[in-house]
């Protein structure tokens, strides 16, 4: 069932037996209502070691896109496991191929929004969060919608281990500020806020498809890292 999101978006050709090709690299989710207050109650939590075959740490990625950051991320750090999540198969699919072509062993897919999180992340597994250029729902009564807004930060404090760090990248001046006043509000310390990341001496920053079309544009990009 795609979600009122997807059927807006043009359907990918084959899209059911392109996701069947590679669903070595997608974990299977039962969140096709979105009813949010379903979220966790059912809980599938994902056996980490059993998923990966290690006990590597986990990082986590919300909103992963088609797939670019992460699977450069998995490239570059093969002692780690990578969990992607993204909320529409018509995007999640090319995610998927890419990792099938690179044959990455060391991440997985799963298609979510990051409500469902609590009951298929166990508690205090998760090393480190992206949240690469997350919708900023501009909109103040959308705000609850934010990937920084305090009910995703609850989420997140029951899943981080205990020096686990976000880290947020985005284009928008306005959910950077929201981001950061979140953030600190519920007890986060935030360290290398940088507003211009491109024009600092900031080393090894891996570029999502969004940050090179902004970035291309002369758009600053805000940066920070957050820890409890």
């Amino acid at each position: 069932m795609l979600t009122v999101i997807e059927m807006r978006m043009r359907r990918k050709k084959n899209l059911e037996e392109r996701l069947a090709a590679c669903s070595d690299y997608l974990i299977e989710c039962s969140n096709a209502d979105l009813n949010y207050e379903n979220a966790g109650k059912e809980p599938k939590l994902i056996d980490f070691e059993t998923l990966f075959g290690n006990a590597n740490r986990i990082m986590l990625e919300v909103g992963c896109g088609k797939g670019a950051f992460a699977c450069t991320y998995a490239e570059q750090h093969p002692d780690v496991n990578i969990l992607a999540v993204e909320r529409a198969a018509n995007v999640i699919v090319t995610a998927c191929e890419a990792a099938a072509e690179k044959q990455l062993s060391n991440i997985k897919f799963m298609k979510c929004t990051a409500e469902y999180l609590p009951g298929y992340i166990p508690e205090h597994s998760i090393s480190e969060i992206n949240l690469n250029f997350s919708c900023p729902f501009p909109k103040a009564k959308y705000a609850k919608h934010r990937l920084t807004h305090k009910q995703f930060l609850d989420i997140y404090k029951t899943i981080m281990k205990k020096d686990a760090v976000i880290y947020q990248k985005t284009d928008n001046m306005h959910f950077f500020e929201f981001s950061i006043e979140s953030l600190s509000q519920n007890g986060f310390k935030l360290n290398n806020i940088s507003l211009d990341l491109h024009s600092s001496d900031f080393q090894g920053n891996i570029k999502t498809e969004y940050e090179k079309r902004f970035s291309d544009m002369g758009m600053p990009i805000y940066r920070l890292e957050a820890r409890l």
